[in-house]
């Protein structure tokens, strides 16, 4: 019987980006990995992502001696998180771990907005991440040991100018972080926040790199590493006493 942990990681289908890197990291650990993606989201931004990036990630991940499975997700579909945890459990077994990584964001401002557009934000930002959990709660069974982790964008530390729609979802995390740790805290299961600050994810131009690297302390902007690394540790064993928090991950970022 396989006695490794089982994470969830939504969201993880460019190698560059963080849900990859948290993959890897957690991989690295030993623990098993189920992953999701969704190339329509991708294809409409900018950056775009290959088609083999998700075959890719999961050979990078045999690699390293863990099993590993994947699937594509819509999150505005009322029956994904259904879906997945059948899947997960058929695939690999019951998880430990859930990742809510995946986000979508669409530039907006009070001109533009529509009602659509901040549906789609809705969908995927808050009904996703806690419909996940709670599917995950109800499913747990192994008494402790258990780990959400949500991926945030520290809205609360400053106003984000043309990213109305998102930056309103996106805010719920924090509250819903704190409320759903009370809840479920008797099961054994921590829920925790991370917000990893600006991260070269590929989505940044140059012009943009050289005006952010000035307000990092350490002369250097974020990279998905970064943000793996705490979501790895808010993971273990040796992250048990944390939970309800949103831990700001910046590397000192100066917003003014």
């Amino acid at each position: 019987m396989n006695s490794r942990k089982i994470a969830i990681v939504t969201g993880a289908s460019r190698l560059k980006g963080i849900g990859a890197a948290i993959c890897l990291e957690l991989a690295e650990a030993g623990t098993d990995i189920f992953f999701t993606y969704y190339r329509p989201y991708d294809a409409e931004q900018c950056w775009g992502s290959k088609h083999e990036e998700a075959e890719r990630l999961e050979s990078q991940l045999a690699a390293l001696g863990v099993r590993s499975s994947s699937m594509e997700l819509d999150l505005t579909n009322t029956e994904s998180f259904r879906v997945l945890f059948d899947q997960v459990e058929k695939k690999l077994g019951e998880p430990s771990i859930l990742i809510n990584n995946a986000a979508y964001s669409a530039e907006n401002n009070f001109e533009t907005i529509t009602s659509e557009n901040l549906d789609l934000h809705y969908f995927v930002n808050v009904r996703a991440p806690l419909m996940l959990s709670a599917e995950f709660a109800k499913r747990f069974q192994q008494g402790r040991g258990g780990r959400i982790i949500h991926m945030t964008s520290g809205q609360s530390q400053g106003p984000m100018p043309g990213e109305l729609a998102y930056a309103a979802t996106k805010a719920c995390i924090p509250d819903m972080t704190k409320t759903l740790a009370a809840e479920i805290g008797y099961k054994g299961i921590t829920v925790n926040a991370v917000n990893p600050g600006p991260t070269d994810t590929g989505w940044m131009t140059d012009d943009l790199k050289a005006g952010l690297v000035k307000k990092f302390p350490m002369n250097r902007i974020g990279q998905p590493e970064d943000a793996a690394r705490i979501v790895s540790f808010l993971a273990s064993d040796a992250g048990e006493w944390i939970t309800g928090q949103t831990i700001h991950s910046e590397g000192g970022f100066l917003r003014s």
